[in-house]
């Protein structure tokens, strides 16, 4: 890893590269539009960058002493240099801090460089979700996984 990235508040002017990661990073992508609502909900939306340049980011929702993360992505050229162990801590962080006492989130089993990340930092598959994720041959269960914080 080089020189510590900065972590600000999401913005609509960061959607456009913003989309641009999640299009190549996901078969699937979130839409402008859940970007939009998930800003507009004050979920924890946040934007990794070196200066100007958008490494990354992560949506976290709060429900009462739970954090869920909804989305986390890094662009492709920034992937396997530990940036998205790193945006994790953080979010983890975060979830803490706003009284967080367990993580949540949802992957899909074909997704294994995920996986193997939520598993090194102590994540652990609690359940199923059959037919959770869209798959161009129809539908794909999701783990769910979770970790005290």
């Amino acid at each position: 890893m080089s020189v510590e990235p900065k972590l600000r508040p999401m913005t609509a002017s960061d959607l456009d590269a913003i989309m641009a990661i999640e299009r190549v990073n996901f078969p699937f992508p979130w839409t402008e539009g859940n970007f939009k609502d998930s800003m507009n909900s004050g979920y924890m939306c946040l934007v990794m960058e070196q200066g100007k340049q958008l490494m990354g980011y992560a949506v976290l929702m709060m429900v009462l002493d739970e954090a869920h993360l909804l989305n986390i992505s890094v662009a492709q050229s920034h992937q396997g240099q530990g940036w998205g162990r790193y945006l994790l801590v953080q979010m983890m962080a975060i979830g803490r801090e706003k009284g967080g006492l367990n993580m949540f989130l949802e992957v899909r089993p074909s997704n294994h460089s995920a996986l193997g990340l939520y598993e090194s930092m102590g994540f652990n598959e609690m359940g199923i979700r059959p037919g959770y994720y869209p798959a161009h041959n129809g539908r794909e269960d999701a783990v769910l996984m979770g970790m005290a914080l």
